[in-house]
């Protein structure tokens, strides 16, 4: 299976019937509209293609096909990956297909960002989105996101930053001179600015769970 090109219409035949579900071959897994989707790429070689399913219809011989919206890795976009793009992030783009359900090898989850790092383990099928993507431009929506540290980089999910109590701020352990193992072992935090401040006390909510998050837990490097 491979992706048409952003923009190229896929010419349906006439006299199919729309379905409200479809089975995925060899399995029990029920496919509904809504549902994401992991679909066999052309080169067995890439990681499976994931696509948000729009409609499901099948002709009279019961050819079953499934309308679909792309969702781009990284890699895939024209500007590439980047150090804060996470190993499970997805933009959810413009590029609207059609492609045989056969194709289907599995259903997956994409998350809001802020919703998947609340999870406490993340699965093999668990994926985030937190752009919209226009494949033919390489435009985002949002342009913009929050940064933080002194690198002034977004928030990857697979990184462990800590907050400091004084400013809020967070860092990455590498960017102020710590390890990860040093940074694990921390109680409180205080950046090189705030701790010269004599008015910084020490929190006493402790550290927040991560940027995305307000949720009072311990700071932690995410599972994968």
């Amino acid at each position: 299976m491979a992706k048409t090109r952003p923009g190229v219409a896929s010419k349906i035949k006439p006299g199919r019937k729309e379905l409200d579900s479809y089975t995925i071959k060899g399995t029990n897994k029920l496919v509904r509209v809504g549902d994401c989707v992991l679909m066999r790429p052309s080169d067995a070689g890439k990681p499976p293609y994931v696509a948000r399913v729009e409609k499901i219809e099948a002709d009279a011989r019961n050819n079953v096909k499934v309308h679909c919206r792309w969702y781009y890795r990284p890699e895939e976009s024209l500007g590439g990956r980047r150090q804060f793009h996470g190993a499970k992030e997805l933009f959810l783009s413009d590029h609207f297909d059609v492609q045989s359900a056969h194709t289907i090898e599995g259903k997956c989850i994409v998350h809001t960002f802020k919703n998947y790092t609340r999870l406490e383990n993340v699965g093999a099928e668990d994926y985030y989105c937190r752009f919209e993507y226009k494949a033919a431009t390489g435009a985002f929506t949002p342009d913009r996101v929050a940064v933080y540290c002194k690198c002034e980089m977004p928030y990857n999910p697979d990184d462990l930053m800590v907050q400091c109590e004084g400013c809020k701020d967070w860092y990455h352990p590498a960017c102020v001179g710590m390890t990860i193992e040093e940074a694990k072992k921390l109680d409180h935090f205080v950046c090189a600015e705030c701790s010269s401040d004599d008015d910084v006390k020490k929190s006493q909510n402790g550290f927040n769970s991560s940027p995305a998050d307000d949720v009072k837990v311990e700071t932690k490097r995410r599972k994968r």
